[in-house]
Formats: structure tokens, C-alpha cells, sequence
């Protein structure tokens, strides 16, 4: 349950999440006629990022996510260039690591942790406008989760879009990175993990402050309802168009940015703010990062590593950062 619940708590954290465009329109594009009905079986994705300094090379896969549900990821070049690589850096975050026994001493903390402060109701913390826009998409998505009413708006909208995906015929796309680490344990590559370590001395008062704060997460919570709204369409034809790996198509379609508003609740929150551990985490993530990319480039001739999309096409790009140090970036065709 603790493992569980800390990921969810920290959901500003960039760990393999969905694709979210730090800049975008308040509406997403139409899709193209004929493209919402979802690929499957095996498809490649896109190219790959090579990134290098003289001969050495890194390439750079970027994964997405949603992806289609019977979608099977299969990218010859990839596996080649994985299979000669001397190391691998798995993708970036970050993790807590609490002890067995530490983790029992806290569940009792964790109790009640997803529900609104003073036992409230979605409907007493809601705009009432909003509220009604919810009750239709709950009926349809969650309509056997009578507990959701009680549940703090950044939760039960994480709920409500997860259940989306899953009636829309998307997924997370966890199988891509499943598939690569397979490929590594097959050639037993070396594997460098680049997330940070988070400290957990404190986790016991956070959570007791967590439970006992209110958050501004309103604004979460309404474009989540966009998405499921007016977005679910453009999903399926973002997907597909990762799954052929037209990166293009991906970065001119537009949507609410619901990912963006629920991390901005959480990174403004009175709980955040007190906890030393918790500051900077994303520039802290994506230091960790670099560095672990440039020793790579340093003593390998091959290497390669796992970015999400944002990571390599957002506006505070990876690749950018290691371009910015002098190494050279090619894209895939």
C-alpha cells in the first residue's frame, strides 16, 4: 500500500508519465477522418535520438504513453543497437526506499490519505458546474465505485482518466519498457539507474500533513474532464501515431493539459513546501540524468537509454541540455 500511495501523492514527479506539453492550446485539433480506430499487432514506434561526441554514441528511445491496448511494440533497429550497447540508462525519476518494518510503523498514517479533510464530498468541493460535468463521465467510467464521492479531486480524477484509457482501448504502454528490459537481462548489459533518491526520514509528518491540507486542485481536475470530454480521439490517433512513429503528427496535435495542472497542485502545496526533500525535484531528476548520460558517452562507444517524449521534444528538452554542452543531436528521420 505505501508504495502504492507515495508515487500517487507525488505526482509531480516526471516518472514515466503521460505525454504532457509544458505549452499548449486550450483545445485539441481534430482528428484525422478514419484515424480513431486503433493499430495492432507489432509496430516499431519512432526512430531513435543519436547523440555523440567524436565516436561515441548514444541512442535515445523516446516512449509515449497511451498507447494502443493490442499494440505490439517491435523495433528491429532498436533491439540491434541495444543488443552491441555496453550500457544501458534506465529512465530518469525518483524513488523513495523505505524499509520493510518502517513501511508497517506507517500505515496507519496512510489510512484515509486519498479522502478530502472533515470527511467532505466531491460535491461540497467542487464548483457546482463542474460537479454536474463529473457525474455523467463518473456514471460511465466509475460507475461501481461508490467511495469516489469522498475522494480529494486529484485522486478521483486520476481514477476517472485511468478508466478512460482502459474503455478507450489505450494503456500506459508499460510493455515497451517491459520489452527492453528483457532485452537487457537477455545480453546481460550493464544497467546504470539514473533516478534520485528521495530521503524518507520525513515521511511520516508529510503524510500527516498531507492528510490534514487542502489542495488547490480544481483546476486538475476540470482538464481531466476536458481530456475525457473532447480528447479521447486525438489520444487514439497520438497513439497510432507513435505506434508508426510519426513524430510530426504527435507534435501538432494539441489537448488539455490536465498532467501539468495536477503536478502544479501538488508542487504548490503547503505539505510540498515544507518538506527539504522535495524541492526541485525535477531539476534535480534531470541533473541526475545528464550526468549519467555524459559518463556514458565518456566510456562506452555505444549506449543507450529510455526518455519519455516530453523529455526529448518538450520545451525543457534533455537533449537539448546535452546539445547545450557541446555534443551533437540527430534526430530520426
Amino acid at each position: 500500500m505505501l508504495k502504492r500511495l507515495l508515487p500517487t501523492l507525488l505526482l509531480l514527479l516526471p516518472l514515466t508519465a503521460a505525454m504532457a506539453q509544458e505549452e499548449t492550446p486550450p483545445a485539441a485539433e481534430a482528428p484525422a477522418e478514419g484515424e480513431s480506430i486503433l493499430l495492432v499487432g507489432q509496430r516499431p514506434g519512432p526512430g531513435l535520438w543519436k547523440v555523440s561526441k567524436g565516436d561515441h554514441v548514444l541512442w535515445v528511445f523516446g516512449t509515449y504513453s497511451p498507447l494502443p491496448e493490442k499494440m505490439e511494440w517491435r523495433s528491429q533497429q532498436a533491439e540491434a543497437i541495444l543488443a552491441q550497447s555496453q550500457e544501458y540508462l534506465a529512465p530518469p525519476g525518483a524513488r523513495f526506499h523505505i524499509g520493510f518494518f518502517k513501511g508497517l510503523t506507517m500505515l496507519p498514517t496512510l489510512i484515509g490519505l486519498e479522502k478530502n479533510p472533515d470527511g467532505a464530498t466531491l460535491q461540497e468541493v467542487l464548483p457546482a458546474d463542474v460537479y454536474a460535468r463529473w457525474q455523467p463521465l463518473r456514471e460511465k467510467y466509475l460507475a461501481k465505485n461508490s467511495g469516489i464521492e469522498r475522494e480529494r479531486p486529484i485522486f478521483a480524477a486520476q481514477k476517472l482518466y485511468e478508466a478512460g484509457l482502459t474503455q478507450a482501448g489505450l494503456t500506459r504502454g508499460s510493455a515497451v519498457n517491459k520489452k527492453i528490459d528483457g532485452i537487457v537481462k537477455q545480453y546481460k548489459i550493464k544497467t546504470t539507474h539514473t533516478s534520485i533518491d528521495l530521503d524518507t526520514s520525513n515521511a511520516r509528518e508529510a503524510l500527516g500533513d498531507f492528510k490534514k491540507s487542502q489542495l488547490a486542485d480544481t483546476v486538475c481536475f476540470t482538464k481531466t474532464l476536458d481530456r475525457l470530454e473532447a480528447d479521447l480521439d486525438a489520444m487514439r490517433v497520438r497513439a497510432n501515431a507513435w505506434a508508426k512513429g510519426d513524430i510530426e503528427v504527435i507534435q501538432k496535435l494539441s489537448f488539455p493539459d490536465n498532467k501539468a495542472a495536477c503536478d502544479d497542485a501538488m508542487l504548490n502545496a503547503e505539505f510540498v513546501k515544507k518538506q527539504p526533500a522535495l524541492q526541485n525535484v525535477k531539476e534535480r531528476v534531470q541533473t541526475a540524468w545528464l550526468s549519467a548520460a555524459e559518463k556514458a558517452l565518456d566510456r562506452n562507444t555505444t549506449s543507450f537509454a529510455l526518455l519519455n517524449m516530453t523529455d526529448i521534444l518538450g520545451s525543457n528538452s534533455y537533449l537539448n541540455a546535452l546539445k547545450a554542452k557541446g555534443y551533437e543531436v540527430v534526430s530520426p528521420d
